[in-house]
């Protein structure tokens, strides 16, 4: 096993090591720029979820079949 010895700014705080590989995939992820839904597509998701509550949904072959399309 290795040792490292932490600089003093760092003694006292939490210290995570982590492999190279491991840390240059976290820096691509953050590069991934995350999703904020609009106030639209909120008030769309709150609906769909009341809307579930209320079991006031379609399974996927319900759907199908009340669109018309065959199976």
């Amino acid at each position: 096993m290795n040792t490292v010895t932490a600089q003093k700014k760092y003694q006292g705080e939490d210290v995570v090591v982590i492999p190279r590989q491991e840390y240059e995939y976290l820096i691509k992820f953050k590069k991934i720029k995350e999703f904020s839904p609009t106030l639209a597509q909120k008030k769309s998701l709150t609906q769909a979820e009341n809307n579930f509550k209320k079991r006031k949904t379609l399974s996927y072959n319900e759907l199908v079949q009340k669109l018309g399309f065959a199976n």
